[in-house]
């Protein structure tokens, strides 16, 4: 008998505030190494990765313009088939993802099944969450959507639940309906139930049998939808939505629109750990299993404890130490740039912060200093009204846009690697404690031909210090901005 193809389809969008400081508009915490040395999006792609028991298609991504190289260059580090990027115009929920995402999967296979899993979550044991998954595959092909129930640990007031109409058998279950986040009693009543499972937000499905539950009950993102995945086109890698047919569709969630009325939904229940890491108490909950000290203490290896209580205290530089004295229930999470400090009562509550730091219009509310590019990332060592110093690395065999500036001069040195340098007429290589003048006006461009990370320094001058001071000339680095 064949094996069942599955398509998996990652959702990579995201506000990037639940757990701000560390995660950030500009770049949400899918991408970070919130737990472990991957990030949670690399997790999540190596998570549905063909074994010798289930096999995968290269994945689907849905992301934004804004991520779509970092996308690409972090399944590029853990070699993992890039698969199709699609690039969303604007955030519309996850209906309108997981309709585009099985109208494009339908292009190339009309039978196909799709695997819709978020990028943020944490699942230890691959072994198992493959296990379920095999699970759900039996359930399509009788025509079912199939979503992944979470056995409960606790109370949770910060998730969804699955009420079902027996208690979870082996298998599937039939769902009753879905349950908003409760508050502390309800949750009690409900785990001591027996019958609610926290919504993992996880389905299994035939393409097919999704678009037919969509044409009964959100019939009005059919058209919508289909004319941006129709008119999308591809660039330079990735697949474009059709932008203006995009900003038609609605902003719903899969599960308002669709998985609350489906009477084609059942339950396959996940026993083993999980965690969604909505925010840092989740992060407190998920190491302090195995990664707290004696009282509770989860902290990061530049950070101390004297006399501290069940609280998280992490650093996210390593030159930066963090001390926690006589603390009990905190978390205390440091960044170059910003401090988060609150009582794990209130961790649901960081998401509140970025709004208001937005109406002061401070820059840590949805930017780094570290800016991220398709070529590697900047980050501002320092900035005054005349002067700005930058530290650049740019990934082994990339290159920046050939371009000039009307308003000020550039001086770059090597500090890691080697450095192929055009400035006007000149092409010359320079490596490390070797530096380069970049005269105002001069049309320039920076590339690695080497095959590890190069790193300089680069020091701007002039007047007129604001990135659209830039004028990129029309070759082949160029377009790929």
């Amino acid at each position: 008998m064949a094996i069942q193809h599955i398509q998996p389809v990652i959702l990579a969008g995201g506000a990037g505030t639940r757990l701000w400081p560390v995660s950030r508009k500009s770049y949400p915490k899918q991408f970070s190494k919130i737990i472990g040395d991957a990030s949670l999006y690399q997790q999540a792609a190596r998570r549905m990765v063909s074994s010798n028991r289930i096999f995968f298609d290269p994945h689907i991504t849905m992301t934004n313009n804004d991520f779509r190289f970092t996308v690409a260059q972090q399944l590029a580090e853990i070699d993992v088939d890039q698969g199709s990027i699609i690039i969303e115009p604007m955030a519309k929920n996850t209906a309108a993802s997981v309709l585009a995402a099985c109208f494009y999967a339908m292009k190339s296979d009309p039978d196909a099944v799709l695997l819709v899993a978020p990028s943020d979550h944490v699942i230890p044991n691959q072994e198992a969450f493959h296990d379920a998954v095999l699970a759900g595959l039996e359930q399509t092909a009788h025509g079912k959507i199939v979503t992944l129930g979470i056995t409960p640990t606790r109370a949770e007031t910060g998730y969804g639940y699955l009420e079902l109409e027996t208690t979870a058998q082996d298998g599937a279950t039939t769902v009753s309906k879905f349950v908003e986040k409760p508050d502390q009693i309800t949750a009690e009543m409900m785990v001591a139930a027996g019958y609610y499972l926290w919504n993992a937000g996880i389905f299994l499905f035939r393409a097919a049998d999704m678009v037919a539950a969509f044409e009964i009950y959100a019939p009005h993102y059919l058209a919508a939808v289909g004319r941006a995945v129709d008119h999308g086109v591809k660039d330079l890698g990735f697949y474009r939505l059709d932008a203006v047919a995009w900003s038609e569709c609605d902003d719903q969630s899969i599960d308002y629109a669709v998985m609350e009325h489906a009477q084609n939904l059942v339950c396959v229940t996940f026993h083993d750990a999980w965690n969604d890491l909505g925010d840092w108490g989740a992060v407190w909950t998920h190491n302090a299993a195995d990664g707290a000290d004696d009282a509770g203490v989860v902290r990061s290896a530049n950070a101390l404890a004297i006399d501290c209580h069940d609280s998280l205290l992490r650093s996210e530089s390593d030159d930066q130490q963090i001390v926690g004295l006589g603390l009990k229930d905190i978390i205390a999470v440091a960044m170059p740039d910003a401090v988060l400090v609150a009582h794990k009562d209130h961790a649901q509550r960081v998401k509140a912060v970025v709004p208001m730091l937005r109406s002061k219009q401070v820059r840590q509310a949805d930017a780094f200093p570290k800016d991220h590019s398709r070529w590697g990332w900047y980050e501002t060592l320092a900035l005054r009204d005349r002067f700005q110093v930058k530290r650049i690395m740019v990934h082994p065999g990339a290159a920046l846009s050939l371009q000039s500036h009307h308003h000020r001069s550039e001086h770059w040195i090597v500090v890691e690697g080697t450095a192929k340098v055009t400035v006007d007429d000149m092409v010359k290589l320079i490596t490390e404690g070797q530096s380069v003048f970049i005269p105002l006006g001069a049309v320039h461009r920076m590339e690695n031909p080497g095959k590890m990370p190069l790193v300089l320094i680069e020091v701007q001058t002039g007047g007129y210090l604001a990135e659209d001071d830039i004028v990129r000339y029309e070759d082949k680095y160029a377009r790929i901005q």
